[in-house]
């Protein structure tokens, strides 16, 4: 395990683990990890049989007895490898039962898994290696990548392109009308009919019951790597760029572009027709009314604002709160 992470045992070479657990609660044949030292303390009491920690962590303190240290580079990284690859041995293979409708016309990759009660349309392309899971609905012309996972209940309609090595969790929703309606003359709305699709590059992964919509016309896109979480809401033509990270409870509307590497905490909103640049990190509920220019900055707030001035603004409020 440590040649494969790339580091070195320090204790028992042979010790042997069944599982992992946090380093709070770690027990024998169990595996845990270091990677933020304010934790460091849970270590000494530990009964792990081995420990994930960095390749210069200097105890301060007795190791526990029996105790086999496994110095990486980088703890958390080498925890994630070592999931996705028990993940990934337990993977189970079926083709498919007779319980899914799949049109004739769909072109199946090498073994693709496919669940009870799918429903995939015609003309529609999977990758190999797909795992497609229970009540998973998939339109027409649908083209999905290679590695990919849908989990049970996702909806992608028609037109829907899916890159490689994809997630998407239970209940999420690509490719349905974006919320689009034109103001009659007597107060009542008329529906824009929605004729365009989703773009998801490669390595992207979309939490439970987000929702991806399609464009009137055009595509809403989401760049390779992105990281969306459960409950998030894009718009159509919205452009998610590369490697962006979107906490739970994000909204982004219509035809807003996040630049590459952008992070947005938890319950961010972001009006239409804006542009964020690059490497800009959004603190938890702020509310982005206008174009980001100057790529790297922190922003906090409803407006958002700067963190800094924010934080000086804050401290002349509370201040002012206490005289």
């Amino acid at each position: 395990m440590a040649e494969a992470l790339g580091g070195f045992v320090e204790g028992n070479p042979d010790e042997t683990v069944t599982s992992f657990a946090k380093i709070e609660h770690g027990k024998k044949g169990q595996l845990c990890f270091l990677a933020n030292m304010k934790y460091e303390h849970y270590l000494y009491d530990s009964n792990a049989s081995v420990m994930l920690v960095a390749a210069d962590f200097k105890p301060r303190g007795p190791i526990p007895e029996g105790m086999t240290l496994v110095r990486t580079p980088n703890p958390y990284d080498a925890l994630a490898q070592l999931l996705a690859y028990v993940k990934n041995k337990k993977k189970q293979f079926r083709r498919h039962r007779g319980r899914c409708r799949i049109a004739w016309s769909a072109k199946l990759g090498k073994r693709v898994w496919v669940g009870d009660f799918v429903t995939i349309g015609a003309k529609t392309q999977i990758g190999d290696n797909t795992r497609i899971c229970d009540n998973v609905t998939i339109g027409a012309n649908v083209k999905i990548g290679s590695e990919c996972i849908i989990y049970p209940g996702a909806v992608l309609f028609a037109d829907t392109v899916v890159g490689d090595r994809c997630i998407l969790h239970a209940g999420c929703i690509i490719g349905d009308d974006g919320f689009g309606n034109v103001r009659q003359e007597d107060g009542s709305w008329k529906k824009i009919e929605h004729l365009g699709n989703v773009v998801i590059g490669n390595d992207v992964e979309i939490g439970s019951n987000a929702t991806v919509d399609k464009a009137p016309m055009e595509s809403t896109i989401v760049g390779n790597g992105a990281r969306i979480d459960n409950l998030c809401v894009i718009a159509h033509n919205v452009k998610v760029g590369e490697n962006v990270a979107m906490a739970a409870q994000c909204g982004i509307a219509g035809s807003t572009e996040i630049g590459d590497r952008c992070i947005l905490a938890g319950q961010v909103g972001v009006i239409g027709h804006l542009k964020i640049a690059p490497d800009t990190t959004f603190c938890a509920q702020s509310g982005v009314i206008g174009n980001i220019k100057e790529s790297g900055g922190v922003y906090v707030g409803a407006p958002a604002i700067k963190h800094r001035t924010f934080m000086k603004a804050y401290a002349k409020f509370k201040k002012t709160g206490e005289e």
